[in-house]
């Protein structure tokens, strides 16, 4: 069983937003993930994706709630990797041809890849779908609003253009050369009153570093970017080199976050909304499991020691036979009964299709 919970930091108190079929059902199989909120749900609006069987994205706002089938032909694949736009009706999402690799010598188990992801802009209110960046020869990925809703930040790898070897794919570059695919953490302005997107700029240069990045964050404040470094790739939930990263965007400094990181996993990250806490998911306990830690993070740029999320029985962590994983910070509940949602879902007659729209 799959589920999106959330859980009251100021008491134990967890509920379920929606949870999947507690048993395996051929014909109903489905997931959730990737959810996101508006400006941390001060807005009350926020979004998840179903995948498989009566797959689309769940849109939340207040009372009104919907699904959306955001496929078409032209783009990539169906979207994923939500950001919210901080005011507007605006998100950004990749599109991304997601496969999986089981190795059978390595104490890593599996590889999450990228058989090509680009990036895609939507309009909420106009049920619009754009392509920001189509690229054959560069995969983008994880992308993210800053602040001021006034540049996007992503992840962006380079790879041979296949095109030109007709008997080889991308799928059979990225198998064979997956250990050697570095993203580097690239920038967009953004142009609210044309809707406009302007030209790439390199924020980190990851691939000289001989790393790769995923997952960048910008603080409320707009003055660091948080992100995962790992080895290579872009899943970094299952790198044991993966580690958290600050740059200041204001000096442009990089450095780790020492205090905070451990000797396995740190990857899947998020800001508090006044940017003086990350909650972030580690599988430092036993290698296997990912649990939800929290550090401080202080006015100065400095992140502190991190500590496990505490729990009504402090075993709890240690003996829940699952993984925590996307966790995201909100100042308000969701209120949508999980009833609701599970008819909105279901029905598959009643979402919305999206529209593409030429940039």
């Amino acid at each position: 069983m799959l589920g999106l919970y959330q859980r009251d930091l100021s008491t134990f108190e967890q509920t379920a937003i929606y949870e999947n079929n507690r048993q395996y059902q051929k014909e109903e199989n489905h997931c959730v993930n990737c959810h996101t909120y508006q400006n941390w749900g001060s807005t009350g609006k926020s979004l998840f994706h179903v995948r498989a069987k009566h797959g689309g994205t769940v849109f939340l706002d207040g009372d009104k709630t919907y699904k959306v089938n955001m496929s078409c032909d032209s783009i990539l694949s169906s979207t994923v990797y939500p950001s919210w736009h901080p005011s507007k009706n605006w998100i950004v999402f990749s599109s991304n041809l997601t496969g999986q690799a089981f190795h059978m010598m390595d104490k890593q188990k599996i590889e999450v890849l990228d058989y090509g992801s680009d990036l895609v802009f939507y309009d909420a209110d106009a049920n619009t779908l754009t392509n920001i960046l189509k690229t054959k020869d560069t995969f983008e990925t994880f992308p993210c609003w800053s602040p001021d809703g006034k540049r996007i930040y992503y992840c962006s790898a380079s790879v041979p253009d296949i095109t030109q070897h007709p008997d080889s794919t991308h799928s059979d570059y990225v198998l064979t050369h997956y250990d050697s695919l570095r993203y580097n953490i690239m920038s967009l302005p953004f142009d609210g009153q044309t809707r406009r997107f302007g030209t790439p700029r390199m924020e980190v240069n990851c691939d000289s570093l001989g790393k790769s990045a995923s997952v960048p964050r910008i603080s409320p404040d707009g003055r660091y970017m948080l992100f995962t470094l790992g080895n290579f790739g872009q899943f970094h939930i299952w790198h044991s080199s993966s580690d958290l990263y600050i740059k200041d965007l204001k000096d442009g400094r990089i450095f780790p976050l020492t205090a905070t990181n451990s000797n396995d996993v740190d990857s899947y990250h998020t800001w508090s909304s006044n940017g003086r806490w990350i909650v972030f998911a580690s599988r430092r306990d036993d290698g296997s499991y990912t649990r939800v830690y929290i550090a401080y993070f202080d006015q100065n740029g400095i992140a502190h020691k991190a500590f496990l999320l505490p729990q009504e029985d402090p075993e709890q962590n240690l003996l829940l036979m699952k993984s925590y994983n996307v966790p995201e910070l909100s100042r308000k509940a969701v209120s949508v009964p999980a009833e609701k949602l599970k008819q909105i879902i279901y029905d598959d007659n009643a979402a919305r299709r999206v529209t593409y729209r030429r940039p």
